[in-house]
Parts: structure tokens; sequence; C-alpha cells
């Protein structure tokens, strides 16, 4: 098994700091935008995780294969200059089926202090990882292992597993965060994407 390890940094504007698991390919560190929409304006945030994860360095082609993302533990603040996070509701992580795969199954495994129960829907070549929470401010977590079993394409080719996400408007991860500003409690949705998006693994059909 080929393993890659890294940090990811999601590099914005302080309105809180959420830690979730979000990963690249080996030492380069990866940067994800993101934006809060709140009764106060459009603010930005910052995230940060370690992530594990696993894909075989080389496979035959038409060969079933499994990738792994293994979630290291995180916590959330419990306050960010003057804004209280109560909690973290709705998280939904997207990662799309790679090229040059067939998707065959997926689960999660492991967690905890996520007050729910983490669930996996599939959105045509995207797996999206859900977790309902709430996971209140100040609380630690650690989200689950998600393994996605593939089937390769042909001789010659790459599959890269990479998150999902363009824009703002096209997110790979969102999440509704409940904050409270002196006697005024919000919702506030917040939307990523990865910029740049470096691969998580890398596997060549041979």
């Amino acid at each position: 098994m080929a393993t890659y390890r890294s940090l990811v940094v999601l590099a914005v504007l302080p309105l809180l700091t959420v830690q979730l698991p979000l990963a690249q390919a080996a030492q380069p560190v990866a940067s994800y935008s993101c934006r809060a929409n709140t009764k106060f304006g459009q603010h930005t945030l910052s995230l940060r995780q370690g992530v594990n994860a696993k894909a075989p360095a080389t496979v035959r082609p038409n060969t079933r294969f499994t990738i792994a993302v293994d979630l290291q533990p995180g916590a959330l603040p419990g306050e960010v200059k003057g804004f209280k996070l109560q909690e973290v509701r709705d998280l939904a992580l997207r990662v799309p089926v790679p090229a040059n795969s067939v998707y065959l199954s997926a689960s999660l495994s492991g967690g905890s202090g996520l007050n729910s129960t983490p669930s996996i829907q599939r959105d045509g070549n995207v797996v999206i990882v859900k977790v309902p929470g709430p996971i209140p401010g100040g609380a630690s977590y650690e989200l689950p292992t998600l393994s996605v079993r593939l089937r390769s394409g042909g001789r010659g080719t790459a599959v890269e597993t990479r998150l999902k996400g363009s824009s703002y408007d096209d997110p790979g991860l969102t999440l509704q965060a409940k904050i409270k500003w002196k006697f005024i409690t919000t919702t506030a949705p917040v939307a990523c994407y990865p910029n740049p998006n470096p691969a998580l693994t890398r596997t060549v059909v041979r």
C-alpha cells in the first residue's frame, strides 16, 4: 500500500477555526477557499486537519481495489475573535469517483464525538460523507474513515483520488455553523472548495 500523509490548511480570514477532514498527497500544503454567509455579512474561515490517505501503488487492469482516507482526531474551538461557536451541523464532504475507475461501493468505520451516525450518499460520480451532528463548540471528535471500493480501468492509466470543488458555488465541503455574537445567535452556511486540488492517492494501472 502507498501511504500519503498530509496537513491541510484551509486558509482564509478568521470568523472561526474548525478542524475538518481534508487531505492531499505527500509533503506539499494544500489550501481551501471557504466562505460563510452570516447576518454580519460574508466572512472567510480557516480549517486545518491531518489525514492519512492509502491506496495501492499499482494494480492490474479490471481489478478491484480500495482507497481509504483515515481522518485524524480534531477539536472545535469554543470562541474565535469574539464569536462564540455553539455547534456545527450538517457537515458534508464530497469526494469524486476517480477517473479511470468504476465505483463499486463505499463504507465508513470508526469516528467519535459526532452525536450522530455518519452516512454515505452517492450522487452520480460523487461520494458524499454526511455528518448530521451537532458537534458542540470546544468539543473533541474524530470523523470516520472513508473506504471506497473501485475497479481499475485500462493498462497505462492512473487512478487519482481528489476532493471535489472548484468554487463557492461548486463546493467540496459544506456545513452549518451556529455562532453567537453578544445577544445575536445565527446559523451560517459555510462552503469550501480546494484551491489548489492535489491528489490524495495515485494508483498506476499496469
